[in-house]
């Protein structure tokens, strides 16, 4: 299982899929760990862009700044270009993906959400993520 198959199978029209979603439930957790490493110390500059990093699945370029805390639920769905600042209280929803371009600077507390929920007219709820 790749992170690439999970985030497909946030598509709405993805099948079921349990082994999928014990994977992306194991991703969403590493997501919350590297959250609190992130957010509950002081980190350099260096640091915060090698967590990042670890959080995205990709690289991310030296030229990139963030004022802690930033919260995600899941992470490797977030691209990050170059000359990007980030200010702190940032949350990213970002199983429908985030693609955050070069030299862009974002706000304080600023929430992007890319998902869309649908409620089902049975006994469920299916939350379903747009790419």
């Amino acid at each position: 299982m790749t992170v690439k198959e999970v985030i497909d199978g946030f598509r709405e029209d993805a099948r079921e899929d349990a082994r999928r979603s014990t994977y992306a439930d194991e991703l969403f957790q590493e997501a919350v760990r590297i959250g609190m490493e992130l957010n509950m110390q002081y980190h350099t500059p260096e640091e915060i862009r090698e967590i990042m990093g670890k959080l995205t699945g990709k690289k991310i370029d030296d030229s990139f700044r963030l004022f802690p805390p930033f919260y995600t639920d899941f992470g490797k769905n977030i691209t990050i270009g170059k000359d990007v600042f980030i200010n702190s209280g940032c949350h990213f929803q970002d199983q429908g993906g985030i693609k955050v371009g070069d030299g862009t600077l974002i706000g304080h507390n600023v929430v992007l959400q890319q998902s869309t929920t649908i409620l089902i007219q049975r006994k469920t709820e299916k939350t379903t993520m747009c790419p």
